[in-house]
């Protein structure tokens, strides 16, 4: 076999190239982070809260504070995406500098085993260790959560994380490559850091929780679509009924809906952030209430929508390899 020939086995398409390389930062992120737990992108989430106390002058109208944080998103994110640009035309191996890229816009993998946790410590009606476990994770005020207000937080924060910070993600590097995966990565830390939901933020955080329910729209849309076809020969029309009047809005209340109905609880409704009642839409008020061993279920049920898409990544890189070498 000459050695074109051998040049020819090994080429790939660039679709098939990215999933290989998705699949590869994946592995090295678990061990890595198995090894020692770690946030890549803490600093900027640290540079996030110093900017916003800098900006976000509570003393300001609320037109000038919502202009403070459109100037905000650009000041922090252009000069970072045109470095990191540049710089890409400096690095020799290609595929390293796009798995650096991926590896920091990738989200926590071991969010399933911190739920586990949290769940063990439910039903041995440690709230208090629970709850220390689950604030770093969560938004909302956890000092008065009950039993059933942990597990009901900890099952969304398991679902909205792994839509925003791994499928989200994923599906933005296959499309638009590792630059634009960590360019959305950015926007959900700046969306974190200055969230709406917060009365200090309201104003200032409006124009990134925009862009961010932009960015996670159609991700988040597939990933519902898989779990509703999980729901197939159980309530499935029911639960598409139910569910399609949130479809086309731009936020997260389809995924929302449809994790309720398909896992059968209460999911949404009042929440406290900074001391102050927020009171959200209800899913599924017709299901039972949250317990400790619902978030068990959850987590299995993002899990199997994860492998089934890890699947049917695999056999279309297999499948267009294939059409290559045919061609």
């Amino acid at each position: 076999m000459t050695a074109k020939n051998v040049m020819n086995l090994i080429e790939i398409s660039p679709f098939t190239y990215s999933i290989v390389v998705l699949y590869g930062v994946i592995m090295v992120k678990f061990l890595a982070s198995y090894l020692a737990s770690h946030e890549p992108l803490r600093f900027f989430r640290l540079f996030c809260d110093q900017l916003a106390s800098k900006v976000n002058k509570s003393n300001n109208s609320a037109r000038q504070r919502s202009i403070s944080g459109l100037i905000a998103i650009l000041v922090t994110l252009t000069p970072l995406l045109i470095i990191l640009w540049l710089f890409e035309s400096f690095v020799a191996a290609a595929w390293l500098w796009q798995g650096f890229l991926l590896y920091l816009a990738l989200g926590n993998l071991h969010l399933s085993k911190t739920s586990k946790e949290i769940a063990k410590l439910i039903v041995a009606n440690k709230n208090f260790e629970a709850k220390q476990l689950l604030n770093p994770w969560v938004l909302r005020d956890t000092q008065q959560l009950s039993s059933l207000g942990l597990s009901k937080s900890c099952i969304e924060m398991l679902l909205l994380r792994a839509m925003q910070n791994l499928f989200t993600i994923s599906f933005i590097f296959l499309i638009l490559g590792p630059l634009a995966a960590l360019c959305a990565r950015l926007l959900i830390e700046m969306h974190y850091s200055w969230n709406n939901k917060q009365k200090h933020f309201q104003p200032f955080g409006h124009s990134i929780a925009f862009l961010v329910n932009v960015v996670q729209w159609l991700p988040n849309r597939i990933f519902s679509l898989l779990l509703l076809f999980s729901c197939i020969g159980k309530n499935f029309t029911l639960y598409s009924r139910l569910s399609r009047t949130y479809f086309f809005q731009l936020n997260n209340n389809y995924p929302l809906s449809l994790f309720a109905l398909s896992l059968e609880i209460k999911l949404g409704g009042v929440a406290m952030y900074q001391d102050s009642k927020l009171r959200k839409i209800s899913f599924n008020d017709h299901g039972r209430q949250p317990q400790a061993t619902d978030i068990i279920h959850a987590s299995k049920r993002i899990s199997q929508i994860f492998y089934f898409s890890f699947l049917f990544l695999a056999l279309l890189a297999l499948f267009t390899y294939s059409l290559n070498l045919n061609g």
